[in-house]
């Protein structure tokens, strides 16, 4: 039996968050049974649960809400965990490994503890959180001290973007880093609502939106992800259609500069609908827009890229290379150079039905091809159980 422990996810069953639904996947959708997983939960309740979620034993690790440090905290008090468990049971020949590079300072103390039980640490380094605006400058400055001690101590990092792995090896050749590519996954599945579900008629109602009739943007609401530009350049378009985004918009200081900038609020077709966690109504809205618009710039295989593909017919994609790894020929691309996407925009409300069904039918295979759950599940077990 390999003993695989997960650590850096906020839990299972995922609730929302691209690791959560990895983990999820991962562990429902198990073949092979020389397999056991321990997966670390984020808790803020003092008293903690262990449960078995479809196999896998989950364990809620208690932390105090402290801002952005309490990942930090959490991962620690998972990795003691973890070890815990490894003396406890007596478990030999196993996986920690842990999601996303918050540790970084601290990790080179763990390795050793966890190589004398013959258990190695592996990481997945996510994208480039250190880049990310919404940090200040010395949070930036730690994460990427931290990326640079994940990278130096893993015995493995798997990355889930060739663009990042790319990165590593180049940023940090002196560590000579071990490295395998295994990607986020999606499926080809159609939602289960129709137009004449009770759901689907309000939320349509309620936003005063048209099937069909809207380009969609799907993100968190940070700057790195392009709003300033996708919502610029829709404003200046004589596009028809609405701007639909689905974010966890906050009045706050981002919001309220974007306003500012954009003046969105004067321009009827942008309309912020707030979240949507209902997965089944999220992809009845991605399958009825009739373009999306994906503005990340920072990270790897972005979960509600793969999403989109695999739902919406006409992508438009910010033209970095981690989108332009996972879209290829079954999406089109812009950059921030002004104009360019309103003329993208006025060119694709033009395009003919045939015409966008077969950007959505290349969109569609890119996910089968490369990105079903079925096979990133099938690589990660391959993985795991090697010698």
């Amino acid at each position: 039996m390999k003993d695989i422990f997960i650590i850096g996810s906020k839990g299972i069953p995922a609730q929302y968050g691209g690791y959560e639904t990895f983990v999820d996947e991962l562990v429902t959708r198990q073949v092979n049974e020389g397999i056991k997983y321990h997966v670390a939960c984020m808790t803020f309740n003092k008293e903690t649960k262990n449960y078995n979620y479809n196999g896998a034993e989950c364990q809620e690790i208690s932390i105090p809400n402290i801002g952005g440090a309490k990942a930090i905290l959490y991962d620690l008090k998972a990795l003691n965990w973890s070890l815990d468990q490894i003396k406890k049971d007596n478990l030999r020949n196993g996986v920690v490994y842990i999601l996303a590079c918050r540790i970084g300072p601290f990790i080179h103390s763990y390795i050793p503890k966890f190589h004398k039980y013959g258990f190695q640490v592996w990481v997945n380094p996510d994208g480039h959180e250190w880049m990310r605006a919404k940090w200040s400058k010395p949070v930036r400055k730690y994460w990427k001290v931290s990326e640079s001690g994940m990278v130096k101590n893993a015995d493995l990092l798997v990355c889930d973007s060739k663009n990042i792995e790319k990165y590593i090896h180049e940023t940090y050749s002196s560590y000579n880093p071990n490295t395998t590519f295994i990607a986020y996954g999606a499926d080809i599945v159609r939602s289960m609502l129709t137009s004449d579900d009770k759901k689907v008629k309000k939320w349509y109602q309620d936003h005063n939106v048209k099937q069909n009739n809207y380009f969609l943007i799907v993100g968190r609401f940070v700057p790195e992800n392009n709003y300033e530009t996708m919502i610029k350049e829709f404003m200046s378009s004589d596009v028809d259609k609405d701007l639909v985004i689905i974010t966890n918009v906050e009045h706050n200081k981002f919001y309220e500069e974007l306003k500012e900038k954009t003046r969105f609020d004067t321009d009827k077709r942008i309309k912020f609908v707030g979240t949507v966690y209902d997965k089944d109504l999220l992809k009845y809205i991605r399958e009825n827009a009739y373009g999306y618009i994906h503005g990340h710039s920072v990270g790897g295989t972005n979960p509600s890229l793969l999403e989109a593909l695999a739902d919406t017919k006409l992508n438009l994609l910010y033209g970095v290379g981690f989108n332009k790894e996972v879209g290829e020929d079954g999406a089109l691309y812009w950059s921030r150079t002004p104009g360019f996407l309103k003329n993208l925009l006025e060119k694709v409300n033009g395009l003919k039905v045939n015409q966008i069904k077969n950007l959505g039918k290349k969109a569609q295979q890119r996910v089968v091809e490369e990105y079903s759950w079925k096979k990133i599940v099938n690589k990660y077990e391959n993985r795991f159980l090697e010698k």
